[in-house]
Parts: structure tokens; C-alpha cells; sequence
């Protein structure tokens, strides 16, 4: 228990300039708290003290404003970042050498049953105001941006933006992605196309003799009366 203690210390130190002691983080980082209080609750929960451990867990929401169902799994050396209004649902499993900002919610979307919460693998970040949503999964060293909605699987080593999220950079590589500022428009482009074509039909009109290659003149009127 002291050396995941200590642990988890080190961490907080290594990822947060603003951390200047062991001492701080242990007594004024609720990030480091919830975990703790996550841990021991998590405990009880696998030993079937079911009460118990949702009472560990509801007392830390009250200190903290950080809650983690005490079923949800934790690996080794999760950073939980200023922390207020962190949300982690029941079967939420979250890898290694994560780090997760405040207003993160890792969640259902209320249309599964059983394994409704999303999976993190190692080395995850997600970002402040970030929602990860349903049974999906997140690769290995995946980032996600502050404020996204993620509702799909996220590969390895990439990062997401967006709402709903979309990949826009894996292993260190732009994505080629559609442009959804400047997305054509099929209507708009038919108009034209057909814009253009009247203005040659009225041209040729003007002057039978100069139409288009391929483009027949229509009969001059009165040469149809003529013929009729």
C-alpha cells in the first residue's frame, strides 16, 4: 500500500510543475485523494462489502467533487488533474500512466447493459471537459482534446478532436480528413453547372452559326413555322 502510495506522489510531481512537495500532494490534491479513497473502496467492492465501499466512494464526492464508482478498475499511476467534476461510471477500466482533467466524464450513454463504460488504455490523456461515452475503447497513447465527445473507438497513438470526436493526428502524422468549413455543395454546384449551360443556349440562339461542338442550334422560329 505505501509503495503505490509513493507512487502515485511521484507522478503527480513528475506531471504537475505546480506540485512542490510530497507533503502538498498528500494533504491538498484531490486528485490524489480520490485515488486513494478509490482504491480502498474498490477493495471492499471486489470482497462483496457493497455498502461499504459506496460509502467510501459518496464521502470522497463530498470532499473532493471527484466521483469513481468503486467497481470502475484504476491501473497504476492515474493522474486525476484539479479534478472537479470528475465522473468515472461503474464498469469504466482505465490503464496506466493516465491522466485525466477536470469535467472529464467517462460514461454510458444509456442504451447498454453489463459493460457500459468506455476502457482507456495506458498512457492516456483526456482532456478538461472531455465526455468518453458507451463500451468503446481507447488504444494506448491516445489524446483526446479538452471539450470532445468521444462515441467511437479511438486507435493507438492518435489524437481526437471534436464533437462528436474525429482522429486528426496518428503516429505523429496529420490525418488526410474532409475540410468541414468549406464542404461542397451538391446543390450549389448543380445550379451552376446548369447556369452555365442556359448561358450557352441563349448564345447560341443569338447566333446559330457559332454554337458548340457537340451542342445542335435549335431551329429558328421561323423556319418551323415554315416547315409547318
Amino acid at each position: 500500500m505505501f509503495e503505490r502510495m509513493k507512487e502515485d506522489i511521484a507522478v503527480i510531481r513528475d506531471r504537475d510543475p505546480a506540485a512542490s512537495s510530497a507533503l502538498e500532494v498528500m494533504l491538498l490534491y484531490n486528485g490524489f485523494k480520490a485515488v486513494r479513497a478509490h482504491r480502498r473502496a474498490n477493495w471492499f467492492y471486489r470482497h462483496g462489502m457493497h455498502f461499504l465501499a459506496r460509502w467510501i466512494s459518496q464521502r470522497c464526492v463530498r470532499r473532493t467533487n471527484i466521483e469513481i464508482h468503486p467497481a470502475a478498475r484504476l491501473g497504476r499511476r492515474v493522474f486525476i488533474d484539479h479534478g472537479t467534476g470528475v465522473v468515472i461510471g461503474e464498469t469504466t477500466v482505465v490503464g496506466d500512466d493516465c491522466t485525466i482533467y477536470q469535467g472529464v466524464t467517462l460514461g454510458g450513454t444509456g442504451k447498454h447493459r453489463g459493460k457500459r463504460h468506455p476502457t482507456l488504455g495506458n498512457n492516456v490523456m483526456v482532456g478538461a471537459g472531455a465526455k468518453v461515452l458507451g463500451p468503446i475503447t481507447i488504444g494506448d497513447n491516445v489524446r483526446i482534446a479538452a471539450g470532445a465527445v468521444v462515441l467511437s473507438d479511438i486507435p493507438d497513438n492518435s489524437t481526437a478532436v471534436g464533437v462528436p470526436a474525429r482522429v486528426v493526428r496518428r503516429n505523429g502524422a496529420r490525418v488526410i480528413d474532409l475540410d468541414q468549413v468549406h464542404i461542397p455543395d451538391p446543390v450549389s454546384q448543380e445550379l451552376c453547372r446548369l447556369q452555365g449551360r442556359l448561358d450557352r443556349l441563349e448564345a447560341m440562339l443569338r447566333n446559330p452559326a457559332g454554337g458548340e461542338s457537340g451542342e445542335s442550334a435549335p431551329p429558328a422560329v421561323g423556319a418551323a413555322e415554315s416547315e409547318s
